[in-house]
């Protein structure tokens, strides 16, 4: 183990001092400063800010040429207020981490402290903090950036904690390992009339009572293969609040999700059709819009066994779990131009879900995260 106790300690501090001060999507530019901090003292090499926003990287170089290899966590926190007696619960009112980016950073943070203390032998590790991966905008903003070009990445590595599965245990499997998603809005716009003589009109009741179930049944679920679907109506609205008025405005908003891209593309096409159709049937114009758009995460082979020798060498158990997942990340953007790799680490079978208001990260993952990372890191560059 290459961190002491006195590190833990440090960093489990360091970790709850993020966990009292979230800041969500967007917006994470103290949390931002907090790591480039933190980095500097950690005696990084090379700091590169602003990418793709608030993203942060911390280059580690080696004596000698190599490969670039990347391990990712995420700076954002969620606009859920949370409910915790906890001394390090959340200070900002409705906003809180709860989803563990916190506890992810901290344990970047914690490579940053080993690799300080023994630089790679070659290459360069580079450890990046990327910004808005709950919206899906922080990694493709990050690819995007010219800056990246810079740290473009050979290998690239992310955890996710996972409550639900035996604490210190990770999931991780080949291929597909999160869902492709995105929101849908659709908007339908006919004429107002009065409510006595709604035939002078042209309203949207009637083409978003057709279309919700029609959505649903595009897919409700089922097996993670290559032909699931799910789409989940997620919120309406008809008119205004008021008897007189038979409305002109009417909207849809579904959350589309497919194991893969390619069956988002497919998806996408069915549910336009129908959005077309039914504003067809009701003389009502539509526009559709999207947000909130995820690519699914693919783990490469030549990734996954990287990991697997580094877990096997660190003695931490895993199997495949219930791998593939339904959640979206937004980790697949990063691996579009080099091999990669998630795993998913047990927080507990009983500890609270990711995104609940009584989720906190458990801090004692912060070393075994650490531990697997800095193995594989060696591994690829001594």
């Amino acid at each position: 183990m290459f961190l002491t106790h006195q590190d833990v300690v440090a960093l489990t501090e360091w970790r709850r001092g993020l966990h009292r001060n979230p800041e969500i999507s967007g917006e994470e530019v103290e949390t931002a400063r907090t790591v480039q901090a933190f980095l500097a003292s950690a005696g990084a090499d090379r700091i590169v800010a602003g990418l793709g926003g608030h993203g942060i990287a911390g280059i580690f170089e080696g004596r000698e040429p190599g490969p670039t290899v990347m391990v990712r966590a995420e700076l954002d926190a969620l606009p859920i207020e949370e409910i915790s007696e906890a001394p390090h619960r959340s200070r900002v009112l409705g906003k809180a981490h709860l989803c563990g980016h916190d506890g992810h950073m901290a344990i970047l943070a914690a490579l940053a402290l080993g690799l300080s203390r023994r630089r790679p032998q070659r290459g360069r590790a580079v450890l990046l903090f990327q910004p808005a991966e709950e919206t899906g905008a922080g990694a493709a903003a990050v690819v995007a950036d010219p800056k990246f070009r810079e740290i473009a990445p050979d290998a690239v590595f992310a955890l996710h904690n996972l409550p639900g599965m035996a604490f210190g245990k990770v999931a991780l499997i080949e291929g597909p390992v999160s869902c492709a998603s995105r929101g849908m809005r659709i908007v339908f716009t006919g004429k107002t009339a009065h409510a006595s003589m709604p035939e002078t009109g042209l309203s949207p009741v009637g083409a978003v009572a057709r279309l919700m179930p029609a959505l649903t049944a595009l897919g409700s679920g089922g097996p993670m293969d290559e032909s699931f679907a799910m789409v989940t109506v997620t919120h309406a609205r008809i008119g205004e609040p008021a008897f007189g008025i038979a409305p002109a405005h009417g909207e849809v908003w579904a959350t589309l999700r497919t194991l893969t891209d390619a069956g988002m593309d497919a998806l996408v096409a069915e549910a336009e059709r129908l959005a077309q159709d039914a504003a067809r049937a009701g003389n009502l114009s539509v526009a559709v819009s999207y947000s909130d758009i995820f690519r699914h995460c693919e783990n490469a082979p030549e990734a996954v066994a990287h990991l697997r020798r580094a877990l096997d060498a660190e003695g931490v158990p895993h199997d495949r779990g219930d791998l593939p997942m339904r959640p979206s990340e937004d980790f697949g953007h990063l691996g579009a131009n080099a091999p990669a790799a998630m795993f998913f680490l047990g927080s507990g079978e009983d500890h609270a879900a990711l995104h609940n208001p009584d989720y906190d990260f458990p801090d004692d993952l912060i070393p075994i995260g650490a531990r697997v990372f800095m193995r594989a890191l060696r591994d690829l560059l001594g």
